[in-house]
Parts: structure tokens; C-alpha cells; sequence
């Protein structure tokens, strides 16, 4: 398995990312409002990382960091001009739409990100740390059970 010093991307730079980006943005766009319930749910798996509620730390922040990156490379696709991936591109195309709610946004977002990066982000996470998915389901667990005490 891969050493904890191999990781290119902490969650704290994961974090900063998200946090630049929010600063970044006018409130009402529909990424800021996205990034902003997914900055609030990576910062949860942080402390959670730091207080060691995870049973493997490395194999959750592996995970953590291989599926924020997803999120964050659709950004900086949409920001350069090129195009993001298709499950990602209704949210970047009406994010300034004023007849679409915050809610919708958070939900599009949650869409794109769950129903399409997580998948992927499980297969790279399995490659950083050379292991099957399965020994992963414990962190996974884990951040589901997250998200349903922060709903």
C-alpha cells in the first residue's frame, strides 16, 4: 500500500481549494452554492480524519482527496473553457439562471458529484492505495453516515 507521504493532495489542501473558490464567487451562483454544502461536508470528513473516527486515516483521506479533485477538475475545466463532464454541465451552464433556486443548485451538484465522481474516485482511490473496493466500505460507510447527520 502507498505511504501517507506519497499523497499529492492533503484534505487541508482540499479545503483551501474549496475555500479560495468560495471567495471567489458571487453568493448566489450556482457552483458557490454547491461548493459551499460540499466545503461544509469535506471540512465534517476532515475532522472526523483528525479525530480518528475513520478506521484506516490514510484509505479515508485517500478517498476524500481523489473525489473532491473530481469536483475540482470540473471547475477548472468550466473556468478554462473546455468542457466538463456532461453530468457536471448543467450545473456550470445555469449557474447564474435567477430562476433557479440555491436548493436546485445544491442538488444538481450533489447529482453530478455522487451519481458520476464517486464511482471514479473509488477507482482511483484503489489505485493510489493498490487494494480492492472493498476495503474501502468502511470509510464509505462512514462518510454516508456523515452526510445523514448533516442533512
Amino acid at each position: 500500500m502507498a505511504q501517507l507521504e506519497h499523497f499529492t493532495t492533503p484534505v487541508d489542501a482540499v479545503v483551501s481549494r474549496m475555500r479560495a473558490l468560495d471567495a471567489s464567487l458571487p453568493p448566489r451562483d450556482g457552483v458557490a452554492v454547491f461548493n459551499r454544502v460540499y466545503l461544509a461536508v469535506t471540512e465534517a470528513v476532515d475532522r472526523r480524519i483528525d479525530g480518528g473516527r475513520f478506521p484506516d486515516p490514510r484509505a479515508a483521506i485517500t478517498l476524500d482527496v481523489r473525489f473532491a479533485e473530481r469536483y475540482l477538475t470540473a471547475v477548472q475545466a468550466a473556468t478554462e473553457e473546455r468542457r466538463p463532464p456532461a453530468c457536471w454541465r448543467p450545473l456550470f451552464q445555469f449557474r447564474r439562471h435567477p430562476g433557479v433556486r440555491p436548493l436546485q443548485f445544491a442538488l444538481a451538484g450533489i447529482n453530478a458529484h455522487i451519481g458520476h465522481d464517486l464511482a471514479l474516485a473509488v477507482v482511483d482511490a484503489c489505485r493510489t492505495l493498490d487494494c480492492d473496493p472493498a476495503e474501502l466500505e468502511d470509510e464509505f460507510d462512514r462518510v454516508g453516515d456523515l452526510l445523514v447527520t448533516l442533512e
